[in-house]
């Protein structure tokens, strides 16, 4: 792990065919707004240059560096984590296709997480100045990455509301999210596979390792899920979903963190934008 961290070499990265822009792009609407006309998803051809293979356990970008670029995933899944002064590692969040890595990077200028392939990926990389022009320019691209970055708050508020409940609570709101964002990108809410390990998915929602595998048996005894390797399946949705959402406690302080995190955010952008 360290020693990537250490290396500073540039990833591969190919620049962009005529066959192989976000106007040809199967992916686009995962990643683009609904509705963008063809002029104005030529204009976001112009400033996407690159796209890089990451390959699985490589790091996209490292804590500290300095932030230039957006990184939209246009296949594969990311971790984003950063080690404690003891070396512990912390995980921040799991990412899919048609979601950016490097916006809480926005406010600061520096990235504070390391971005993790978990599988061999490909991501599309897009330079921020020249993303903030055109947002200025393309009202409904600017408000397609408030959205996105709404998103990534609202999820990270999630996070810190069920921290404070129980273990299947966790584990129940942990496998409806990985179901819903399936289920938004076309695929089976009820078949997927699962490549974090247990490890990842215990330090995201603040369970050991072992308590992971005791409620993926509890479930299994249930006949909530079944389990083939890292292949999950739901048998029985309703249940698992009543168990997440019984009431917790709200981590108010938490929340009001971020709140004040994508207010900032949201604020740098705008400040920008009108000066552009």
């Amino acid at each position: 792990m360290n020693a990537l961290l250490s290396t500073g070499q540039s990833l591969p990265a190919k620049n962009y065919s005529s066959g192989n822009t976000c106007a040809k792009c199967s992916s686009r609407m995962r990643c683009l707004p609904y509705g963008l006309d063809e002029r104005s998803i030529a204009q976001v051809d112009r400033i996407i240059g690159k796209r890089h293979w990451v390959e699985r356990n490589e790091l996209l970008v490292r804590v500290g560096e300095p932030f230039h670029c957006l990184y939209i995933i246009h296949g594969g899944q990311f971790k984003t984590f950063r080690d404690n002064a003891h070396g512990k590692q912390h995980v921040m969040g799991f990412h899919m296709a048609g979601e950016i890595l490097g916006m809480s990077a926005i406010s600061t200028g520096i990235h504070d997480s390391n971005a993790m392939a978990l599988e061999d990926s490909e991501v599309c990389e897009v330079p921020f100045a020249q993303l903030q022009m055109l947002c200025a320019s393309i009202p409904a691209l600017q408000q397609h990455f408030h959205r996105l970055l709404s998103e990534e708050i609202g999820r990270d508020q999630r996070v810190m509301r069920f921290l404070g409940s129980s273990a299947e609570l966790r584990f129940a709101t942990f496998l409806l999210d990985l179901s819903s964002r399936f289920a938004a990108r076309g695929y089976s809410r009820h078949d997927f596979t699962v490549l974090m390990s247990r490890e990842d998915i215990g330090n995201y929602i603040g369970l050991t390792m072992e308590s992971v595998s005791r409620l993926m048996s509890k479930f299994r005894r249930q006949g909530w899920i079944s389990t083939d390797g890292k292949d999950l399946h739901i048998l029985n949705y309703r249940a698992i979903e009543a168990l997440a959402n019984d009431d917790t406690k709200e981590a108010t302080a938490s929340i009001n963190s971020l709140t004040q995190q994508t207010t900032a955010i949201l604020a740098s952008i705008a400040k920008t934008a009108s000066q552009a």
